[in-house]
């Protein structure tokens, strides 16, 4: 007899499995809460695009793009006979299409797609869900991820946007009780002073070519802000000795970025200053800023953002402003969980423990009730003798039991049981509505 084939996840993707989900949706509607509080307002975005859109934006020499996306092409891909001229004709011809690596793009595309520039004020977004790069799989890393992120788009450049957005961050970040963690801040230029630093650091990495590894190497050609990002510690001597970008900005990048940092003191929002923080992508530009969290090691960082202002133009959209984030969730939610800040969440708060057609009937209807005032109950199927039923009650974790009987349809008074201490005390229905419901919202 053959084998059956036992599938499981594939590489670098996972499952999220309750109770962590329940955490994972606590860790999300906080965003929603904060984000919304700022007047952000969520976008849903297609989970893959057309692969020139990320090449484009994102830019065709970074490592997200040449080696990191994952890509299809429908001309390449047979579908099945039934289908194959349907699909086909859903996609444009010659095109490639990726599954997204990040949604900065994707928000820029929807904005000049549905015309989102004439909408009044600065348009305010904030989206969350999974991005997909093809990376070597390693603590909270994976090839399937999730983010959350914000952006503004509108006419203005002014530093209070990037203050407030960073503000929000944070705000949110104390809210879910990550808390030891560091902000970075930093101006890259723009299109006026960004060039020049770009090619004198190319020059000053030219001549110590020789004593770099081959990725920083070969980015002294393609990308050479990258190779400041390095990592690794035998470079980090060369990398100390060369120009700083501070030291070449124009005049209106150097009193954008003075006018930023005094923005953030006026919030009261604690930063330092990292003149290595480039950020990855080809489309920031002056201010960029990064958040680490204790607990991650090496791959510490739980956010990352900054400035775009050449993005829509670039993907054939009106002149406009714009800078974002994105919330590693993955690395964010892990460096909560080990940091002791994950709350206790949710659970069972009632089980329905009955014997009796007559109890099972009165079970159905309290289980209803109970559910609608917000509460978690679980009712058995098939009955089950009391002290089994407690002690699945117990296994499942449930706050309280509800017993019911013969006796309690009777008296038409409920027994709760608190499982914690195993006190009981008897209630009407609307006793017991009323009680549970307060408890409810204290633990809440």
């Amino acid at each position: 007899m053959t084998e059956r084939k036992q599938f499981r996840a594939i590489k670098g993707t996972r499952d999220i499995l309750p109770p962590d989900s329940s955490l994972w949706n606590w860790f999300e509607q906080g965003a929603r809460d904060v984000f919304e509080s700022y007047n952000y307002r969520e976008i849903r975005l297609p989970i893959f695009e057309e692969t020139e859109l990320f090449s484009r934006s994102v830019g065709l020499e970074t490592e997200v793009v040449s080696k990191e996306m994952y890509t299809f092409n429908p001309d390449e891909n047979p579908f099945t006979p039934q289908y194959g001229k349907l699909e086909h004709e859903l996609f444009v011809a010659g095109a490639t299409y990726s599954l997204r690596p990040e949604a900065t793009a994707s928000v820029c595309r929807a904005y000049i797609e549905h015309g989102m520039h004439t909408l009044p004020g600065n348009v305010k977004l904030y989206y969350m869900g999974p991005m997909f790069r093809r990376e070597r799989p390693q603590k909270g890393r994976y090839r399937q991820f999730y983010q959350i992120g914000a952006e503004v788009l509108g006419q203005s450049d002014a530093p209070a946007i990037d203050a407030e957005l960073i503000e929000m961050l944070m705000v949110f970040f104390a809210r879910v009780g990550l808390t030891k963690t560091t902000l970075y801040v930093n101006s890259i230029g723009d299109k006026n002073c960004r060039p020049a630093y770009v090619e004198r650091l190319r020059e000053e990495l030219r001549k110590v070519k020789d004593q770099l590894r081959d990725d920083s190497q070969r980015r002294i050609e393609t990308n050479p802000l990258r190779v400041l990002d390095s990592k690794l510690p035998e470079e980090q001597p060369i990398i100390e000795k060369l120009p700083r970008i501070a030291e070449h900005l124009c005049d209106a990048c150097r009193e954008h970025f003075a006018k930023l940092k005094d923005e953030l003191k006026l919030r009261r929002i604690g930063y330092e200053e990292n003149w290595r923080l480039v950020r990855g992508l080809d489309y920031y530009t002056r201010t960029t800023f990064e958040v680490i969290a204790e607990g991650l090691g090496s791959q510490n960082a739980v956010c990352g953002g900054g400035r775009y202002d050449g993005l829509v133009k670039l993907l054939s959209g009106p002149p406009t402003k714009g800078i974002g984030f994105a919330i590693g969730s993955d690395r964010s939610i892990l460096s909560i969980q080990e940091g002791g800040a994950a709350p206790k969440l949710g659970g069972l708060s009632v089980f329905i423990a009955w014997m009796g057609e007559a109890a099972y009937l009165g079970g159905v209807g309290i289980a209803r009730k109970l559910r609608a005032a917000g509460l978690s109950v679980e009712l058995p199927p098939e009955e089950m003798k009391f002290k089994k039923a407690l002690g699945l009650a117990d296994k499942l974790g449930a706050r309280y039991a509800l017993i019911l009987g013969e006796d309690e349809i009777t008296a038409g008074k409920f027994t709760l049981k608190n499982m914690a201490d195993g006190a009981q005390r008897k209630y009407s229905e609307g006793q017991l509505l009323e009680y549970l419901e307060s408890e409810r919202r204290g633990s809440g």
